[in-house]
């Protein structure tokens, strides 16, 4: 009976630690995600030098806990860091079609065409 029971308390810390670890991961890949996006949107700054990197790190490592325990702050964190990361990637792509697609004035067919990806017919001669 005893070899059972420690067998299945075995089990429940390889679960809990599988579920720690998939958050660590995740956590891991948002945080390495919200750092690209900060050295896109300021790609000639360093990024040690960022108060905003500063920060992130010092969240990060705040609620970077490594119990077992249910942390609602550190599952918090986690979203707020994933929103973070959604605001920045959405500016970044929206300056970047913003940049292209901009208003300048009327264009000509061909120029409408390229834009869009069609080809005019040529004219036979």
């Amino acid at each position: 009976m005893t070899e059972i029971s420690a067998f299945f308390s075995l089990l429940r810390l390889v679960r809990n630690f599988a579920t720690l670890y998939k958050y660590i991961m995740a956590a891991t890949k948002a945080l390495r995600t919200l750092l690209q996006e900060l050295r896109f949107a300021n790609p000639c700054a360093c990024i040690k030098d960022s108060l905003a990197a500063h920060y992130i790190l010092a969240q990060y490592k705040k609620f970077c806990t490594t119990d077992q325990q249910l942390c609602k702050a550190r599952d918090e964190a986690l979203f707020l860091g994933q929103t973070y990361l959604t605001y920045l990637s959405s500016l970044r792509k929206y300056n970047e079609l913003h940049k292209e697609y901009r208003g300048r004035g009327e264009r000509s067919v061909k120029e409408t065409a390229d834009m869009v990806g069609f080809k005019l017919p040529t004219d036979p001669e």
